[in-house]
């Protein structure tokens, strides 16, 4: 990727621009992990040095110490493409980013008729205009979210939320969605970093992907947000 040509180049002439790269996405990008309870309702806990955005930086730095490396958490506890729309020029594209990353899909999963065309225009949107502007871009899947309702999970308000990502995610909704970003990608010509698929690759292999889950639920745990951060850094040295 062009990624990997600029940071090259940066250490060998030192008076060129450092690199920027920007994470659009939700909570997992944004560096959420635990739920707790406060005031009754349920609020996450933010971490954002822990995030696989800033492993990526941590990652780039330790390679290229020489090069600024300037990185955009672009996250939103809660966000879904089509609000990613909204607010993609504003929080992303207005820093000039050479790279955009993309993370969308655990919560835009729904039952509802047309979540995935709503998610699949989404994304296209937020694709031609990345495109537009000439950054280099990837769309990242998300990270598997609970298969089971984990014994650790105790409050009746986590368990019904448990219980509902649970089955989006074992009845073969969640798959609809990502399939159809995958298929979009396909006709778009954007790069796929398919975490998703090593999840499934991983459960299938009898690992208790539930228990990867820093909430039980859909939060990755703060070490496979370094799968995340590994996967992007090495297709940023993929050679076309």
């Amino acid at each position: 990727m062009k990624i990997a040509e600029k940071l090259k180049a940066t250490t060998i002439d030192r008076h060129l621009a450092g690199v920027t790269i920007a994470f659009l996405g939700d909570s997992v990008t944004q560096g959420c992990f635990e739920l707790y309870l406060k005031d009754g309702e349920i609020a996450p806990v933010f971490e954002q040095r822990s995030a696989y955005c800033q492993r990526v930086f941590d990652i780039l730095a330790t390679l290229y110490p020489r090069v600024p490396v300037h990185v955009i958490n672009a996250g939103r506890s809660g966000d879904r493409a089509c609000k990613g729309v909204h607010r993609l020029e504003r929080d992303v594209l207005s820093h000039a980013p050479d790279l955009v990353v993309v993370c969308y899909g655990l919560n835009d999963c729904r039952r509802d008729e047309g979540s995935v065309a709503t998610y699949e225009n989404a994304l296209r949107e937020i694709f031609t205009a990345v495109q537009a502007k000439g950054c280099e871009l990837i769309f990242m899947t998300p990270n598997m979210m609970n298969t089971t309702v984990s014994p650790h999970v105790t409050d009746p308000k986590f368990i019904r939320v448990a219980e509902d990502t649970m089955g989006r995610q074992n009845d073969g909704i969640f798959d609809a969605h990502l399939n159809a970003a995958r298929a979009l990608c396909a006709k778009m010509g954007v790069p796929v970093c398919d975490c998703y698929k090593i999840w499934q690759d991983m459960y299938r292999s009898g690992v208790n992907v539930t228990e990867l889950l820093s909430n039980k639920i859909n939060h990755p745990t703060r070490e496979m947000h370094s799968l995340f951060a590994y996967e992007l850094v090495k297709m940023m040295f993929e050679v076309e």
